[in-house]
Order: C-alpha cells, then sequence, then structure tokens
C-alpha cells in the first residue's frame, strides 16, 4: 500500500461558477470532497502543494489526508480539471473514504527485468496494452502499483493477468476474462524478412499453367519470316 500523503486547505463558504472563478483569482484552486454518506465540504488548496502530487504517477490511487481547519479528511482523488491552453489546475474532486469503503481504483502498471527477457535482446517491441489496471478493494489495501516481471519472455510471447502477483485485498474490476496486459512482438526488421521469403519463393516458382514440353516432343517451329522482309536478289 502507498503512504498516505498529506494536503493543507482551507474552507470555501460558496458553490457555483462565478465562487470558483474568484477563488482562482485570488490565487487558490477550488475543490470538493465528497462522499461516505456526509454533506459536501468546499475547500481550496495551495496549487503549488497540490500540484506536486497531481503531477506523480499513481496519482489517483493516492490517499491523501486533507486538513481543513484543524479536521483531517482521509480521500481518494477523484478527477481533476485542466485549463486547455496553460494546463493549470483548474478544479479538484476527492472522495471521502473510510476502512469499509469499497473503491475502484486504476492502478499503474510497472515493467520489471527487461534486460532478462530473451525477445527485448533479440530487439522485439514490448507493447504495454495496460499502462494502468482496474481493482477494487479497501482504502488501505490499495496498492501503489503492479510489478510486471519479464524474466523469459521471448518473441510472440504475452502476459495475462492470470500470471501477475496480485496484492493481497485487491481483486481486479474485470473478472469475466483473462485479459491480456504485455505483449513481445517481433521488430519491424523481422517482420519484413518473414514477408520477403514467401514472397521471393512464389517468384521463382514456374508460372501457374505453364507446361513443361513432353519427351521426345519435336521443337517449336521457328516463327515466319515478316511480311514484306528482306528478298534474296
Amino acid at each position: 500500500m502507498s503512504a498516505v500523503q498529506s494536503v493543507s486547505a482551507e474552507a470555501r463558504d460558496r458553490a457555483g461558477k462565478g465562487a470558483a472563478r474568484a477563488t482562482r483569482r485570488a490565487g487558490r484552486v477550488p475543490a470538493v470532497i465528497y462522499g461516505d454518506k456526509k454533506e459536501p465540504t468546499l475547500i481550496s488548496l495551495d496549487p503549488k502543494e497540490i500540484d506536486k502530487h497531481i503531477h506523480k504517477k499513481g496519482f489517483f490511487a493516492t490517499l491523501i489526508d486533507v486538513e481543513v481547519g484543524g479536521q483531517k479528511h482521509r480521500v481518494l482523488p477523484r478527477d481533476v480539471q485542466f485549463d486547455v491552453v496553460t494546463d493549470r489546475t483548474l478544479h479538484v474532486d476527492f472522495q471521502r473514504v473510510s476502512k469499509d469503503t469499497k473503491i475502484h481504483v486504476n492502478v499503474p502498471v510497472v515493467v520489471r527485468n527487461e534486460a532478462a527477457a530473451p525477445g527485448i535482446k533479440k530487439g522485439g517491441v514490448l507493447n504495454l496494452v495496460r499502462h494502468e489496471i482496474e481493482f477494487i478493494c479497501a482504502p488501505d489495501k490499495i496498492p501503489q502499483m503492479i510489478e510486471i516481471d519479464l524474466t523469459g519472455l521471448d518473441i510472440g510471447g504475452s502476459i495475462h493477468i492470470s500470471a501477475v502477483k496480485l496484492p493481497e485485498g485487491a481483486t481486479p474490476a474485470i473478472r469475466d476474462r483473462d485479459f491480456t496486459v504485455l505483449t513481445l512482438a517481433a521488430p519491424s526488421a523481422m517482420k519484413s524478412e518473414a514477408e520477403e521469403t514467401p514472397a521471393a519463393a512464389t517468384a521463382a516458382a514456374p508460372a501457374a499453367g505453364a507446361a513443361a514440353p513432353a519427351k521426345g516432343a519435336a521443337p517449336a517451329a521457328a516463327p515466319a519470316p515478316a511480311k514484306g522482309g528482306d528478298k534474296k536478289k
């Protein structure tokens, strides 16, 4: 489980777009805490402090203690809105959680031991089908990451969720199939050689329907001279 992070916040007294714009003009980021059968709590955040967390890998799988007026709210980030031009953080949504809460959370996939994969040494192309895997778990069972060991993986190989060591208490949200996490494909040069080989063999073979002359058959007659050719004097 990842460590619980801490963020300080200030209470906001008004909701709505106008109030949110006023908060941003004051140099703060508007946010809201909801869930756990309690009334939503309107807050504002220091942009530098919250951005340090937002831009870390696995932010949406990170538990955060938000302190507002001396009271701590344990939350999970649920949504972040950014300015489409400046990429500035505009709004953050947090879900309040407790030990009895069951949550859906996306956990990042991390690849290990690439040097121990024969397919990588041959120039194989690693295709990470799922950069994140969705799990259902309790807040105190959220895994920080899912590690995939590539040891022994050759070209053409793949790893499915059934082959991944999963953390205790975390269940994949997709349970009706053994979905693919990653594959190791052949490099482009190897694919080109494989495609050219059958093509070359086809070109070297005699054309279909071209029969060989029968044994003992007379040679084909020479073509007649063209009409109007030179006459012997």
